[in-house]
C-alpha cells in the first residue's frame, strides 16, 4: 500500500495532479481545493488511500491525515464511491464534516454534487458514531434560495463550490437578501 507521497507537480488535471517522483510521473486524483491551490514546479507531500479495481489502480492524495481519515469514512458509507467522497472533500472541509454531523444537518451534506436527500442523510447516520463531537464547533447556517442563486452564479463564473461556499460565508449577517447585493459582496471576497 502506498501510504504517502514525495514529490514535483508536473501537470494539472480537470480533477488530479500529475506528481513525478524518481522520474516516474503518478496521476493522485485531489480534492479541488489542493487542486486550485498547487502549481506546476510545487513540491507536494500526500497522504495517500489506493482504490485497487480489477481494471485500474486508482491513487488519491490528500494534504492532511485528517482528511484522508475522513474519505475513509465516507467509503463507509453504502452507496458512496471513492468519486463521491471526493467530491465530498472537495465541497466540504473536515470541520464542516464534523460540524454537519454534530448539529444533525443532513442538508449540508445534500450540497455534495453526486449526494441527494436520502443518501446525505445516511451519510449523517453512519458518521455520527465515528466522529467525535467537538463542543466548540458552532452550526453550518442553512442556505436559502438567494445564496444558492448567487452559488450557482459564482461556479458559473469559474469559482469552484468552496470558492463559492468561502465567499457566501464572507457576507455580512446583516446583508440584504437579494440576489445583485449578495453576488456583489460574494466578488468582493475575491477581490
Amino acid at each position: 500500500m502506498i501510504a504517502t507521497l514525495h514529490g514535483k507537480v508536473t501537470h494539472k488535471e480537470k480533477e488530479s495532479l500529475i506528481v513525478e517522483l524518481g522520474g516516474v510521473g503518478l496521476e493522485v486524483h485531489v480534492p479541488a481545493p489542493l487542486r486550485d491551490g498547487t502549481a506546476r514546479g510545487d513540491s507536494v507531500t500526500l497522504f495517500t488511500y489506493l482504490v485497487v479495481r480489477e481494471t485500474e489502480l486508482t491513487l488519491y492524495g490528500f494534504e492532511t491525515r485528517e482528511e484522508k481519515e475522513f474519505f475513509e469514512l465516507m467509503l463507509g458509507v453504502s452507496g458512496i464511491g471513492p468519486k463521491t467522497a471526493l467530491s465530498t472533500l472537495s465541497t466540504l472541509n473536515p470541520d464542516a464534516i464534523r460540524r454537519a454531523v454534530f448539529h444533525e444537518q443532513p442538508e449540508v451534506f445534500a450540497r455534495v454534487p453526486g449526494l441527494g436527500k436520502k443518501t446525505a442523510q445516511k451519510v449523517l447516520l453512519h458518521l455520527q458514531d465515528k466522529i467525535k463531537a467537538v463542543d466548540s464547533l458552532t452550526p453550518i447556517s442553512i442556505m436559502t434560495d438567494v445564496d444558492t442563486e448567487v452559488l450557482e452564479a459564482l461556479t458559473s463564473l469559474g469559482y469552484s463550490v468552496v470558492e463559492a461556499q468561502a465567499a457566501l460565508q464572507a457576507i455580512p449577517r446583516d446583508a440584504p437578501q437579494d440576489v445583485e447585493t449578495r453576488l456583489r459582496l460574494a466578488l468582493q471576497y475575491f477581490s
